[in-house]
């Protein structure tokens, strides 16, 4: 119990740069009508209301497909669909409306309760919605007329942001209103994502059915750049379902910072992503003029003169040209117009499932935007893959550092034996780990 009780309080208080960091940021979270029948949707719903009492501007999207499935089967109307995209009639327009409806209305109640015991008593969160997507029909394409099935045509960002600035949470369906009184059914992707693009919100969140993005081998894509995920995509690489992809694509290519996707099985997987550096699911990001990428030989310049002043300030163990040619396969880089910017190194010690991080430079023109962090997160996830449990590190100066991430202070006794034996007892250097 009381090892629970001190877990509880290193995770609130590791959470707390988080917390100062989402504040008054303006998120998009968009989820489908299949997340909303899961029974672990009441509990992000809690989430939600935990991130609006944070100071979170939040925008929920709504999908209703199965809702609206579920009423056109009831009404025995035969559903039409396109390229996966619904043809919506005047009849299944009524069963859009019920349905939409009806899921907003639960959304809002959901927010709205405020029971005793209860995640929700006190919260006193106000939800809104409103004509606030202004829509225009998709037309007749390839020969097939969808009808009352359209497009967003503007995002009323005024409208939204006087909720948000009022602290309420703004609730927008998958509906759209024309500018001659006409409804239309739309795609909730193309809601969330057009409503993060007109916001210029810092983040668009995506719940999936599964936990992240994962290739086609199972592996979960924890971090991914925009273009390596759409050439993954276009190679077919990729399970994780097409709306939600093209969400995180879409948002990403147009400015948006960061888009993730968490799975809406798991419970707790919102706050996790967003208050723990390993997060919960997966994040796309753009990257123009920064890749992270395996070092070559041709990067051996680049990266002594990245780490010579530390070297020569006594911060990191010397290391000769010929050295770093040896071990180039070794090292991570981060390069930003042709200038190698951040870099570290991980040595494997299979036999002990251990491994060495060693090298973590960031050049001191670039620190503060989090490359280290990009860095440790790419070493993470090499380690994981190569099989080993345990990373180590062994710093001088940086201690305080490789503790805020999650390492431990350890002691020589927990190193490989070939490690143990090349111990400079006369450098002193302080020995962290941390469990993957």
């Amino acid at each position: 119990m009381v090892l629970a009780h001190h877990d509880g309080i290193k995770l609130f208080r590791s959470s707390l740069p988080y917390i100062n960091a989402h504040r008054g940021k303006t998120f998009v979270l968009m989820f489908g009508g299949e997340a909303i029948e899961q029974s672990n949707f009441a509990n992000i719903i809690h989430d939600i209301a935990l991130l609006a009492s944070l100071g979170v501007r939040l925008v929920l999207v709504h999908g209703a497909r199965p809702q609206i499935d579920e009423r056109v089967n009831l009404r025995g109307i035969e559903g039409r669909f396109h390229d996966d995209i619904r043809i919506t009639d005047k009849q299944t327009l009524e069963c859009v409306k019920d349905a939409a409806g009806s899921v907003r209305s639960h959304v809002e109640a959901l927010l709205t309760m405020g029971l005793p015991n209860s995640p929700m008593h006190g919260a006193h969160i106000r939800v809104c919605t409103g004509n606030l997507v202004v829509a225009k029909p998709m037309g007749v394409r390839g020969g097939i007329d969808y009808e009352n099935t359209g497009l967003v045509r503007r995002i009323d960002t005024t409208g939204i942001n006087d909720h948000l600035n009022d602290g309420s949470i703004v609730l927008l369906s998958p509906m759209g209103y024309s500018t001659t009184g006409e409804v239309f059914n739309l795609s909730h992707e193309d809601v969330a994502t057009q409503a993060a693009i007109a916001l210029k919100a810092d983040k668009i969140i995506v719940f999936s059915k599964d936990d992240g993005i994962r290739h086609n081998d199972g592996k979960l894509l924890r971090t991914i750049e925009r273009p390596q995920l759409e050439e993954l995509v276009f190679k077919n690489e990729i399970e994780t379902e097409h709306t939600v992809l093209s969400a995180l694509t879409t948002s990403v290519a147009a400015g948006i910072p960061r888009a993730h996707c968490i799975s809406y099985e798991t419970d707790g997987a919102l706050l996790q992503e967003l208050f723990t550096r390993d997060g919960a699911g997966s994040l796309v990001l753009e990257h123009h003029y920064e890749q992270l990428r395996g070092a070559t030989i041709e990067d051996v310049g680049g990266i002594i003169n990245l780490i010579k002043p530390l070297e020569e300030s006594g911060a990191l163990v010397k290391r000769s040209r010929e050295r770093l040619e040896n071990e180039i396969n070794q090292f991570i880089i981060i390069v930003r117009d042709g200038m190698i910017i951040a870099c570290a190194a991980l040595y494997l010690y299979p036999e002990e499932s251990k491994a060495e991080l060693a090298c973590v430079v960031t050049h001191p023109d670039y620190r503060g935007k989090n490359r280290a962090e990009r860095i440790l997160d790419e070493v993470k996830q090499r380690a994981l893959d190569a099989g080993i449990n345990t990373l180590f590190v062994l710093t001088t100066l940086t201690a305080h550092w490789f503790l805020e991430h999650g390492f431990r202070a350890a002691d020589l006794g927990e190193l490989p034996q070939a490690k143990k034996e090349l111990y400079n007892f006369q450098r002193k250097s302080k020995i962290f780990t941390l469990e993957l």
